[in-house]
């Protein structure tokens, strides 16, 4: 079996499970934020169970429209705070305590290897990067879940996606990813297993895997993983107390198909709009100009992608006319860019620092784009609208490039500084 493959059947109570089954799975975490968690409460409650199953395997999490930017945002947010209290969740989180779901489970030891989550939120499949399967449904059926601990899944087929040779300095997980993208379009993994393989993936460091597990299902997947090695045991260790359910794809493990990439020529990638699959190398972009900037989101906010905006805004400026928006993953991010100075560099070069949340990531809140207006974002998605005005442009790239692009006004490296 593959390792996605061995998770659900452990999950299931099950020797062997293959791809097209349906299987009743156990769920360790169940997930949901201040969207998606009204409607699954709303439906908890029509269930009928007089509690949740498990209020130590339930995470609720404000972080889409926080601090509350209206009337409407904030009655959301009390229905999930108030759900909470009654239940006494223990992984109830406010602000103070908080940011972005998918960078606070793992932050806070909340996810392991082998584990199985399901939220309320499509890059739910973040997770993957610790070696556990993990995937987004809707609040109706996270409703469910609350109540009974259970839910039903559909075994996926596996894409294996090997990674080979040696990285160029300026690329990281997020144009490996791209750049997957590129070559699978936004429906070549619909219902499959992404598993993220070869030795380019074995030397990335925490961050970048999840960046690209959490980008699975701009393919369309159901999931995307990355086998459990020494650098996850060494981050989970540091964190939890569980013992992780270790497992690996076994060597005759029977794969839908299996993609190979050479990285050694590869550049960073920009996804232009409207699709995160229409991608271009940085060298084929040409002359785009930017009105705003975004550093953040699930994707790109952790410390290490600070450190990287850092490393090439130092002792520069943002370009006049454009807005540069960064929003750390975390109260424990921001707490530690703020020690290593980083936050200090971001100011100087005149960058806007907000709370941990989605911020304008979903056109929601901190950062809405205006018509005809242009955003380099270091988010998941660049669909129409996805950050504003219907008639404004979103594209997507590392915080790397993101920080030179700012300092540039347009598109564009730090080789061009």
């Amino acid at each position: 079996m593959t390792i996605t493959e061995k998770i659900l059947a452990h999950h299931s109570n099950l020797a062997r499970v293959s791809p097209g089954d349906l299987i009743e799975v156990h769920v360790d975490m169940a997930l949901a934020n201040d969207i998606t968690a009204p409607l699954a409460i709303k439906v908890f409650n029509e269930v009928g169970n007089p509690a949740v199953f498990d209020r130590e395997k339930i995470a609720l999490i404000p972080d889409h429209f926080v601090p509350n930017k209206d009337i409407k945002s904030a009655e959301q947010a009390k229905v999930m705070r108030e759900f909470a209290i009654h239940h006494n969740i223990k992984h109830y989180y406010e602000m103070g305590q908080a940011g972005i779901e998918h960078v606070i489970l793992p932050e806070k030891g909340l996810v392991i290897p082998g584990d199985l989550v399901i939220g309320a939120d499509s890059h739910t499949c973040t997770y993957g990067a610790l070696g556990a399967f993990s995937s987004g449904v809707g609040s109706t059926d996270l409703g469910v879940i609350m109540a009974t601990g259970k839910t039903w899944l559909k075994v996926p087929p596996t894409i294996k996606i090997e990674y080979e040779g040696k990285l160029s300095p300026l690329v990281r997980g997020k144009d490996l990813i791209l750049f997957t993208l590129g070559i699978l379009g936004i429906d070549g993994a619909t219902y499959r297993a992404l598993e993220f393989s070869g030795s380019v993936i074995k030397g990335l460091p925490m961050a970048q895997r999840f960046t690209m597990a959490n980008m699975a299902v701009e393919a369309g997947a159901k999931n995307g993983i990355i086998e459990p090695d020494e650098i996850t045991l060494a981050f989970v260790a540091q964190r939890s107390h569980r013992m992780p359910f270790v497992c690996t794809s076994d060597p005759g493990a029977d794969y839908e198909k299996v993609i190979k990439i050479e990285v050694d020529e590869l550049e960073p990638h920009i996804a232009f709009p409207h699709s995160p699959a229409n991608v271009r190398p940085l060298s084929r972009v040409g002359d785009i100009k930017l009105d705003q900037v975004f550093i953040g989101s699930c994707t790109n906010g952790w410390l290490e992608d600070l450190r990287d905006a850092a490393g090439v805004l130092k002792g520069k400026t943002v370009a006049k006319g454009v807005r540069l928006i960064v929003l750390p993953g975390s109260q424990l991010i921001f707490r530690e860019a703020i020690k290593e100075g980083i936050i200090e560099i971001l100011l100087d070069a005149g960058a806007v620092i907000g709370p941990p949340s989605c911020g304008p990531c979903l056109g929601g809140h901190l950062g809405i784009l205006a018509e005809g207006e242009r955003a380099l974002s270091t988010s998941n998605r660049n669909f129409i609208g996805r950050m504003g005005h219907p008639k404004s442009e979103v594209y997507l790239a590392s915080p790397v490039i993101a920080a030179a692009s700012a300092i540039l006004g347009s598109i564009g490296g730090p080789e061009e500084l």
